[in-house]
């Protein structure tokens, strides 16, 4: 399969280098300011690898052919890909740090949204992946999940970094108990596998946090406070009455 990417940034080099390394043949990367328009041009695939924004406009630019133009969002749909005939959506549920790291995780079993055209599937497979299928509609809150479970699990990281250094207590040790709370998510479901002060309505813990740690934190912990005590039937803390809520 001859392909081209359009886009050298960590997806599109790391789609290259794991579909390169899986036989595929790889017709010279696009970047930022190269003419786009022929990259359909002596290739089966075309992969647009750019930031959501910019897909539509990319794909404008390419001369319509016989080869598949497929882009890497998890929330654009597939109009955004016309006029072209033969459109499709790859989107791997993996974290694409840089194009080494990328690449060995596109080839590790990763699991793909995919939609639109047949080739989204043989990318996959070439890729030893898991493909599930994601309907225009619903891709944008796919990638919202996605978005949560990546980027703002990151965001809570690093409250936890923060509060582990005030503490004077390692990061390391938190990341153990995340790592086993993930395990009771995906063994008995969120429900069964939440504990902790929120989820028993111990409003006097949670207000010993709130006084321990910096007022910036409050806004949250308290939101995630609030979705642990609803998520388990009882009332917010944030929606208690007395002087320990709010930022």
């Amino acid at each position: 399969m001859r392909f081209r990417v359009v886009g050298a940034g960590r997806a599109g080099l790391s789609f290259s280098r794991a579909l390169t390394a899986r036989g595929w043949t790889e017709v010279a990367t696009l970047g930022r300011g190269d003419d786009v328009a022929g990259a359909a041009t002596g290739v089966e695939l075309v992969l647009v690898a750019v930031p959501d924004d910019a897909i539509a406009a990319v794909a404008a630019g390419i001369e319509p052919g016989s080869a598949a133009i497929v882009h890497l969002s998890g929330a654009t749909s597939l109009s955004a890909l016309e006029p072209h005939a033969r459109r499709a959506s790859v989107h791997p549920l993996v974290s694409l740090p840089d194009p080494e790291t990328g690449a060995a995780r596109l080839t590790a079993g990763a699991t793909f949204a995919v939609a639109g055209d047949p080739i989204a599937r043989r990318i996959v497979a070439a890729l030893d992946g898991r493909p599930i299928a994601v309907a225009d509609a619903r891709r944008p809150l796919y990638h919202a999940a996605a978005a949560v479970a990546a980027n703002h699990l990151v965001a809570l990281c690093a409250q936890v970094q923060r509060l582990a250094a005030e503490a004077d207590v390692p990061a390391e040790i938190y990341w153990e108990l995340m790592a086993s709370t993930l395990g009771n998510v995906a063994d008995v479901g969120a429900h069964a596998a939440l504990t902790g002060p929120a989820a028993r309505g111990d409003t006097a813990t949670i207000a010993a946090h709130l006084a321990a740690m910096d007022s910036e934190e409050h806004g949250l912990y308290l939101a995630l406070a609030d979705a642990a005590a609803e998520l388990a039937g009882r009332q917010p803390p944030s929606r208690r009455p007395g002087p320990m809520m709010g930022p």
